[in-house]
């Protein structure tokens, strides 16, 4: 009955959107073309790069990583400091958005791993992002950069424990039936091997979105010449956020050409940009070493299940940050970025619940929340809600929260995004005092 409640639900909220959008006026029509180009760009650069790999590896956690080794370094009676630098150093090493954690926060929470190493992964895979966290210094300020770094950190452990704190009763449950459970089948092969086969699929992971900071000097067909950075690239535009002023439009507007506009591009030249262009060679190595492990250690039966067990990850995720950051997309163009910087000029209480808020549901793929969160300081935009935004938006997502809230039920997420939310907000507060 409460499925069928939730299917009805879905319908009749498609069916009332479907009925009463005004479909004449032209801001919902730029949104729905916005939904769609963000959508576009999501499927053309982030989901083969990121969210399968993630999957694959999610899949194979379930089907090949014992259940012991889950239980000893992540369980719920495991030792807490290992638990926890473990589920942080994990994050830290991926460095991937809030949506491409969520299949491996899936695969190791499902076979076991304690509420609070998993949501202390859950929040540092996208949150203790080094190279974002330099970029943050180096673009916004070397206090806000620290600031990150330190927030991260410290939240990456504080929220996995206050998890565990709330719920330690479902823990505590959940840790006596994991004991009354009888022993799993012995793997024929060691932990070693087990290890290295999933660090190849993690490496190959950690190239193939080898992110690009995006710096680019453009020219035009038509001679103009600017400086500016890649917000997203589709089949057919490409969206800049200007770095200097360019015609009528000003440093920090976005501004959207056609390719065929477009005469050349010119990217920065830094290790991160060399890295970038070779990164498809690298995870090639990466992925035929799979292969070849794949086809050496493991029996047709276990690659079976590790495609069944991804399969069914990806009926159950990508549904959700599909649908997710199509919304996002639409309601992005809706609050312009003017209209929300209004709201967090100052270091006020609500002015960093504003931007902790927008944070959780506002979708950042990697990197691009220091150029966005540069044009809403230039709109001006206090020290302390930009602190509140770099800690909240990273970690959370709407694409992100739909797959949490599947994977944990509605009060642990809802607990979860509370403490993003309040503690990005105390932060900020506390940081836009002191700077």
């Amino acid at each position: 009955m409460k499925k069928e409640l939730k299917i009805f639900t879905a319908l009749a909220v498609i069916f009332l959107v479907a009925y009463t959008l005004p479909l004449g006026n032209p801001r919902i029509q730029t949104a729905i073309y916005e939904a769609f180009r963000l959508l576009q760009w999501y499927a053309r650069n982030h989901t083969l790069a990121c969210v399968v790999p993630a999957l694959f590896i999610a899949g194979a956690i379930i089907t090949f990583l014992s259940k012991d080794s889950v239980m000893r370094y992540l369980g719920p009676n495991a030792n807490k400091p290992l638990a926890y630098a473990v589920a942080s150093v994990s994050g830290c090493v991926l460095a991937v958005c809030s949506c491409s954690v969520l299949p491996m926060f899936a695969g190791i929470y499902n076979l076991g791993a304690g509420l609070g190493p998993a949501t202390a992964f859950l929040y540092s895979g996208p949150g203790i992002n080094v190279l974002a966290i330099f970029l943050s210094a180096r673009v916004l300020g070397f206090d806000i950069g620290a600031g990150r770094f330190v927030g991260a950190v410290v939240f990456s452990v504080a929220i996995g424990l206050f998890m565990a704190l709330f719920f330690r009763r479902s823990e505590q449950a959940k840790a006596k039936a994991a004991l009354q459970m009888p022993e799993p089948e012995k793997r024929h092969r060691s932990i070693v091997k087990t290890a290295i086969f999933l660090a190849s699929m993690i490496l190959f992971l950690v190239f193939s979105d080898w992110y690009n900071p995006g710096n680019v000097v453009v020219r035009t067909t038509d001679g103009r010449l600017f400086k500016a950075v890649v917000i997203h690239d589709t089949k057919d535009a490409v969206r800049f956020q200007l770095e200097e002023d360019l015609g009528e439009n000003r440093s920090g507007d976005k501004v959207t050409f056609q390719k065929v506009d477009i005469a050349d591009i010119q990217e920065q030249k830094t290790w991160v940009i060399r890295l970038h262009h070779i990164r498809w060679y690298l995870a090639g190595l990466c992925g035929l070493a799979v292969v070849i492990m794949s086809w050496r250690w493991y029996e047709r039966d276990e690659i079976r299940e590790w495609m069944h067990n991804t399969w069914e990850f990806a009926k159950l995720l990508v549904p959700l940050l599909f649908g997710g950051v199509f919304v996002v997309g639409f309601v992005s163009m809706l609050l312009p970025e003017k209209q929300v910087a209004q709201y967090v000029g100052d270091n006020s209480l609500s002015s960093n619940i504003v931007a902790s808020v927008i944070g959780a549901f506002w979708y950042f793929a990697t990197l691009t929340e220091i150029p966005i969160t540069q044009a809403l300081m230039k709109l001006g935009m206090h020290k302390g809600p930009v602190l509140a935004l770099l800690l909240a938006g990273p970690a959370l997502s709407l694409p992100n929260i739909l797959v949490i809230r599947k994977i944990m039920g509605n009060i642990k997420t809802l607990v979860f995004i509370l403490l993003v939310v309040v503690m990005s907000t105390i932060s900020g507060i506390v940081f836009g005092a002191i700077f």
